[in-house]
């Protein structure tokens, strides 16, 4: 783990000992900033890659396992057509520009949603760029695109209906593992951290059945402002919380 080039003072207040395997971030802002700015709403959008950038190469730093981004819902299909356009472009801009350095920095890039609704070029696209980098280890980078929580959930519930249809799966063999492996996050550890940008205090569908016992953090500042210090900030919070599980103070403690 190489921080020498994190300048920070919060630094000092992390134990790297005790590091959340698994962040997710819902990433909203951006048409607030693009406002504050006096800039059209889609510019910060493309703004808002720098701020993945910041992010996802923080992460590395700090040997995080997992960072999984909420890039596009399920129902931001509503947006306006010219919105969702311009979604798109950015989404095949950042692939194109990151395939290569996520391969270099042993990043493997991951994708939760229903894909098959992207257009056909971004799928290939995505494709190729998890091809790319199916090799590496350091890191898994999840972008959840057309993806929506209840919607992940249901098609868990119709495959493993199915399973049991066909014979093979046992009603009486489902429990939380097997379930588990028909979400779209099988190949993820669970998730230690949530944070939420811009102020707003919900979860907007998003990893529904995976926040169980998530620790949520929410901050004001706008995804486009989000700096390493904010993502430090919400790391050191982490930590400063008790995770019981469900157990008392006096289990933990004799555990």
């Amino acid at each position: 783990m190489d921080l020498s080039s994190i300048d920070s003072p919060l630094l000092e207040k992390i134990d790297l000992t005790r590091m959340p395997r698994h962040i997710a971030v819902i990433m909203d802002g951006n048409g607030r900033w693009a406002k504050k700015n006096f800039l059209p709403r889609v510019q910060g959008h493309w703004e808002g890659v720098k701020t993945v950038d910041r992010v996802v190469t923080l992460c590395r730093k700090l040997d995080i396992e997992a960072l999984t981004l909420y890039s596009f819902s399920d129902e931001n299909w509503n947006r306006p057509p010219a919105e969702i356009d311009t979604l798109m472009k950015v989404l095949e801009k950042y692939l194109n520009k990151e395939m290569e350095r996520m391969k270099n920095e042993n990043i493997r890039f991951n994708t939760i949603g229903h894909i098959e609704e992207l257009p056909a070029e971004i799928q290939k696209l995505i494709v190729r760029t998890k091809d790319c980098t199916k090799q590496c280890d350091g890191m898994t980078l999840s972008l959840a695109l057309s993806y929506g929580g209840r919607q992940e959930i249901l098609d868990a519930v119709r495959r493993v209906a199915e399973k049991v249809h066909v014979g093979e799966l046992r009603v009486e063999d489902i429990d939380y593992s097997v379930f588990e492996d028909f979400l779209h996050t099988n190949s993820l550890p669970d998730l230690d951290l949530l944070i939420r940008t811009s102020g707003e205090l919900r979860i907007s569908n998003f990893l529904l059945y995976q926040i169980a016992y998530t620790e949520l953090h929410y901050t004001k500042v706008l995804w486009p402002e989000f700096k390493e210090e904010d993502l430090l900030s919400a790391i050191v919070d982490f930590q400063g919380r008790e995770r019981r599980f469900g157990m008392t103070q006096e289990q933990i403690v004799k555990g």
